[in-house]
């Protein structure tokens, strides 16, 4: 009889996007439709569960420990289509029997019956957004729900079975105060979620926040500044620990899919425009639903991009990422992995810590303060500049 081992089996990441929205935020630059519409509904369930299929045989020596539905909405596709992916990662893909299963989810677009039915099928993390407090606020931003919603939907996950579920937040937002934006967090913290994910407002250009920015009372940098640092603090005093630049979660309750990200490991993506890093290769699919249903359908080309990144941009790759975490750079293994010596990054790091941007922990690790993650992009330019001159 055989029996199924995981023992020297790559964990392997999966994230399927789901495209459809109720409403596009103000804000949104993801890549959604909105439609009801049954035939483009399934015809994107039918190309998304063909995709799994097609690509599971090619990662028999993986071992699935993380399955993450973003979109998007996931819950307006409703439990049953959701289910049925769920399914075919499983028969297509070999899954841990402990990996982390989270959707995504708008307070409205969800119910007991589709709570408890996920739950019942595997899902064991839930994604709401909730972004804010103030109803006026979330109306300006085209939120399609009420904090009220958001309450009740937190109960309902609750009540569900669910023990593992994270709120998505968002500061600087139009006439936001500082004093709100805390007030925010204490109602939030009442919820009592294990994890808690907080970004600054960001205006993209092409979305419609971006045509009127300048008329909606938008916090300025130094604002956000002090909305962040006062958020690292207040989330602390709580237990809630700073995992990354915009992550805090209780103990044992990191995002272990997102995780992947931060850390170089590998994952595929399903459905239009989503990323995979896998085989020494990162490939984007098309950015259009159609394109992505007919493609499928007929054997066609569904990338938008793909490469190959060489060990250089990759050795770059890891401080970009690393430096977003609490854990950092470990320096024996960037010397092991890239042949690269640390000692140059390490002298501008003590520079930084001098400055109150940078800490060296007792195992030799350098992250970043909060402080430092608010300059990150400045620190990781100078460190960038210093890694292209060094001689392997």
């Amino acid at each position: 009889m055989f029996f199924f081992s995981s023992m020297n089996k790559t964990p392997l990441g999966i994230y399927v996007h789901v495209p459809f929205c109720r409403s596009k935020c103000q804000y949104c630059d993801f890549y959604s439709v909105t439609t009801k519409e049954t035939r483009v509904l399934d015809g994107y369930l039918d190309a998304v569960c063909q995709h799994i299929r097609e690509a599971g045989a090619l990662a028999q020596d993986h071992l699935v420990d993380t399955v993450y539905f973003g979109g998007g909405t996931p819950s307006l596709l409703g439990a049953d289509a959701l289910a049925r992916i769920l399914t075919t990662i499983r028969k297509s893909f070999h899954v841990s029997s402990t990996a982390e299963i989270t959707f995504e989810a708008n307070p409205d677009s969800v119910s007991d019956a589709l709570l408890r039915r996920l739950y019942s099928e595997g899902f064991n993390r839930v994604s709401l957004g909730i972004q804010c407090d103030d109803d006026v606020i979330l109306k300006k931003l085209g939120r399609p729900h009420s904090y009220a919603q958001a309450v009740q939907a937190v109960e309902r996950i609750r009540k569900a079975g669910f023990r593992n579920f994270s709120v998505d937040l968002m500061y600087g937002l139009p006439g936001q105060s500082v004093e709100a934006w805390l007030q925010t967090l204490e109602n939030v913290l009442r919820l009592q979620p294990e994890h808690i994910s907080c970004y600054g407002l960001t205006v993209e250009e092409g979305t419609p926040l971006w045509d009127y920015r300048e008329y909606c009372n938008l916090a300025d940098d130094d604002t956000q500044a002090d909305m962040y640092l006062k958020a690292v603090k207040r989330l602390a005093d709580h237990g809630y620990r700073q995992y990354e630049i915009s992550n805090f979660c209780r103990r044992g309750k990191v995002s272990r899919h997102n995780m992947k990200y931060w850390t170089g490991g590998a994952y595929l993506g399903f459905g239009p425009n989503a990323s995979s890093d896998f085989g020494g290769s990162r490939f984007t699919v098309v950015r259009d639903l159609q394109e992505y249903i007919d493609g499928i359908r007929s054997g066609g080309q569904i990338l938008s991009d793909s490469q190959e990144i060489p060990e250089r941009e990759r050795a770059g790759e890891y401080l970009f990422t690393r430096l977003r975490t609490v854990s950092g750079l470990e320096p024996r293994v960037y010397e092991q992995t890239y042949r690269l010596p640390f000692a140059p990054l390490e002298k501008k790091l003590h520079h930084y810590r001098k400055q109150g941007l940078a800490q060296k922990t007792f195992d030799g690790r350098w992250h970043l303060t909060p402080r430092g993650f608010l300059l990150s992009n400045d620190i990781l330019s100078d460190l960038l500049l210093i890694q292209e001159t060094t001689e392997s």
